[in-house]
């Protein structure tokens, strides 16, 4: 029996696709399980790369001699309108859903979120920190349907936090920018030291390097004073490091 032929597209395909987002379907239940963005044959090469979730799906398809349905979603698109598309998709469908280990490069300002949301963050007053804080961003683990726990956990590990600043009274968990929520802090412990209620795939609690802390909500009158506060004027622009401190 000859095996199919392997798909390849050619110049002219290329050409007239330009950006496009495309997305994985597994045939065996239908269902979409992984979207991306590229141009010229990136959805073809991808097929044997990427997140540990996709692999797995593409290793069963592999053994069971199948392969995942290639369904371009938009084309010729420029790069930021692929973008933006890629990352709407991704937000339509949910990343629980998908094993798209990001929510896309569109997360910043225009994602989706709910209503409340989009109006403590869009009309977040300045913070005037007055205290010893650490203002920690939380942005690839926060969600709108955190309990108190898993935002509490999310916060307090793991992190690589200067020594000669871990005697902040306060750490404020912050998303998009803006303070989530308070804690006073009690103390610091080597990451992995006490146990969470829920742990980021990938993540090395103990390398070494990494503190956790433990302690608990600020008393009300603190949380009343921050939470909801944006703390934009205290990130440095470009700022990478989830690690900010002020008055420590």
């Amino acid at each position: 029996m000859p095996r199919p032929t392997k798909l390849t597209l050619s110049a002219m395909v290329r050409d007239a696709l330009k950006y496009y987002v495309y997305a994985y379907i597994d045939p065996r239940d239908g269902k979409l399980f992984y979207v991306g963005k590229g141009r010229g044959g990136r959805a073809l090469a991808h097929l044997g790369t990427g997140d540990p979730r996709k692999a797995r799906i593409l290793r069963e398809l592999r053994r069971g001699g199948l392969k995942p349905r290639i369904d371009i979603l938009r084309y010729g698109l420029s790069e930021k309108e692929a973008l933006l598309i890629e990352a709407a998709a991704i937000d339509l469908l949910g990343v629980p859903q998908l094993t798209n280990r990001v929510r896309g490069h569109g997360v910043g300002d225009g994602a989706r979120a709910p209503i409340e949301e989009l109006v403590a963050r869009l009309g977040a007053r300045p913070a005037v920190i007055k205290h010893s804080m650490i203002l920690i961003s939380i942005s690839r683990l926060f969600r709108e349907s955190m309990t108190r726990q898993e935002l509490y956990d999310a916060t307090r590990s793991a992190w690589v936090v200067n020594p000669k600043r871990r005697n902040a009274k306060f750490a404020a968990a912050v998303y998009r920018g803006v303070i989530r929520e308070v804690y006073e802090i009690a103390a610091w412990l080597p990451a992995g030291t006490t146990l969470l209620s829920h742990l980021e795939s990938g993540t090395n609690r103990r390398d070494g390097r990494r503190m956790e802390f433990v302690g608990c909500l600020a008393e009300e009158q603190i949380r009343r004073r921050y939470k909801n506060r944006s703390i934009a004027q205290y990130i440095a622009k470009g700022a990478q490091n989830p690690i900010q401190y002020v008055n420590c």
